[in-house]
């Protein structure tokens, strides 16, 4: 079996092992969950240091593509594994170890049917197969919702899945759609057949649907609606998981499809459309708003609209900023989640916060002051570079989207000062809330000293993640990878990860020197 294999079946095989290794030891299940997690962490790893920026398809089972199930393996994919597999170390319920089998099994398993789902999403190259891992990471989320002692989670997990059925019902109808007019759902074969069977108003309709039905999860505008209630009944590292974690795998899915088989005008003005909208309703909703929960909620949402304005900027640049917009919104909003563990509430008990953990404080405000993009934090090294580019696209909407999102950050700033402003006031009677201690606490400051540090590393960033566009969009090396090197099946494959991206670097070198016509190699 391939190594890359590994990361889809280890942890689906465990979910449904660990109940049964619980009834006869639940230490070692409890054991070997995390274990997982952490073998997976090292084979993404070791694959993403020795790929760079070539890339490696696999194929299932003897079948070549675009028959068979494909992953594709590059230097996104594995970047995002590597993040999944941190993700998850970091809020995986430590605290539950040594609980009895019917509290804490359970939840172990949904933790790995929701991280192998999680893989999958990120290296399936079919559009059947991301449908499949999407609806699995539906299924995990819900159960995991649903386990939430709030008073209210049995209604807000009905309702999240009743909007999520109904996004995964127009993502089929939008696949189906796709597969009507091209014959395929092979993301590759899609990109070599989209501008004869897919660039037009049936094409379009079908891949619009999809986004929608992905949205959902991604927290697009209006889809997201289930956001602020469910962050709101969940634990602080379940909200962490879905706001910083989730909802990227499902923008990954989004992006795609965008640059390899839709890169059109009408796309990109959606997405922008939408984008607009998500960020000036979400801040005026945040800044209304008296819950620390709910305030986080809605700019999580601002925040991902923010990227879908990125996406809709055509070429490398859109998906340089795209990935360094999710890259920060993955840090900082995970950390400002964490602080939601014991402050439940209107977010006046607050007060005299100061008083009692000053350092608490000024890492929240360091936090916060990178999310509002002031200098020299990497936010707003971001920020920068997505209004500049939004100003550089001469187009009256683009501008608009550039104006709205600096009055965004204004709305922003507005309502996290006057949270701010709250902790150096006297405490009083209301003062109740309690303050994040122990591990999250330690996570936060881990965290902020990440960030501290990106600092110094921005330029070699940017021209990391400026690299990872070019290759992201390059429509060639995808369709070459997938079509041309669909020789190299799973079953027949014993290698190590390691001469798996040595054989894909010897493949790369090959086909570079072979000539190019109509932007694919023969």
């Amino acid at each position: 079996m391939n190594q890359f294999s590994l990361l889809v079946a280890l942890p689906l095989l465990g979910a449904f092992l660990l109940p049964v290794i619980g009834r006869i030891a639940n230490w070692l299940a409890q054991i070997i969950a995390p274990f997982i997690v952490t073998f997976l962490l090292g084979l993404s790893l070791s694959a993403w240091i020795a790929l760079g920026n070539h890339s490696l398809a696999i194929q299932m089972g003897n079948f070549a593509a675009p028959l068979g199930i494909t992953f594709y393996i590059d230097g996104l994919s594995l970047l995002f594994c590597v993040l999944i597999s941190i993700m998850f170390l970091m809020i995986w319920p430590w605290q539950d170890m040594g609980e009895t089998q019917n509290d804490s099994i359970p939840k172990l398993s949904l933790y790995l049917l929701l991280l192998a789902a999680s893989y999958g999403m990120v290296l399936s190259g079919d559009l059947f197969n991301i449908y499949v891992f999407y609806e699995l990471l539906a299924v995990a989320t819900y159960g995991l919702v649903a386990r939430s002692k709030h008073p209210a989670a049995h209604a807000a997990s009905l309702r999240y899945v009743l909007i999520s059925a109904s996004g995964s019902a127009l993502m089929l109808i939008g696949i189906t759609i796709v597969y009507t007019l091209s014959g395929s759902l092979n993301i590759a074969h899609l990109a070599q057949l989209s501008d004869e069977k897919l660039h037009h108003f049936s094409g379009v309709a079908g891949f619009l649907l999809i986004v929608i039905g992905l949205g959902v999860k991604a927290e697009m505008f209006a889809v997201n609606t289930w956001v602020a209630e469910v962050y709101g009944i969940s634990s602080a590292r379940l909200a962490a998981l879905l706001a910083g974690l989730i909802s990227k795998i499902a923008v990954l899915a989004i992006l795609r499809l965008l640059v390899l088989v839709f890169p059109l005008e009408p796309v990109y003005l959606f997405l922008l459309t939408v984008g607009m909208l998500a960020v000036i309703s979400a801040e005026l909703i945040a800044w209304r708003s008296q819950d620390l929960v709910r305030m986080m909620s809605f700019s999580s949402i601002a925040q991902l609209g923010m990227i879908f304005v990125a996406l809709a900027i055509p070429g490398e640049y859109g998906v340089m900023i795209a990935l360094a917009l999710m890259l920060h919104h993955w840090l900082v909003k995970s950390a400002l989640f964490f602080y939601t563990d014991t402050v439940k509430g209107n977010y006046q008990r607050l007060r005299g916060w100061y008083q009692r953990a000053p350092l608490q404080c000024w890492l929240f405000i360091l936090l916060a002051l990178s999310l509002l993009g002031i200098p020299p934090l990497p936010g707003f090294w971001i920020k920068l570079w997505l209004i500049s580019h939004l100003f550089a696209q001469h187009a009256a909407l683009y501008t608009t989207a550039a104006v709205l999102i600096m009055l965004a950050s204004v709305i922003e700033g507005a309502y996290l000062f006057r949270l701010a402003r709250l902790w150096f006031k006297r405490a009083d009677e209301n003062s109740a809330a309690t303050l994040p201690t122990g591990y999250l606490y330690r996570l936060i400051q881990l965290m902020v000293v990440v960030l501290l540090a990106s600092v110094y590393f921005m330029p070699s960033l940017e021209r990391q993640l400026h690299q990872l566009g070019v290759v992201t969009t390059s429509r060639a090396q995808y369709i070459n990878t997938v079509l041309r090197q669909s020789a190299h099946p799973v079953a027949a494959s014993s290698a190590t990860t390691s001469a798996l991206a040595k054989l894909s670097l010897a493949q790369k070198s090959q086909s570079s020197m072979l000539p190019v016509k109509d932007g694919v190699k023969p």
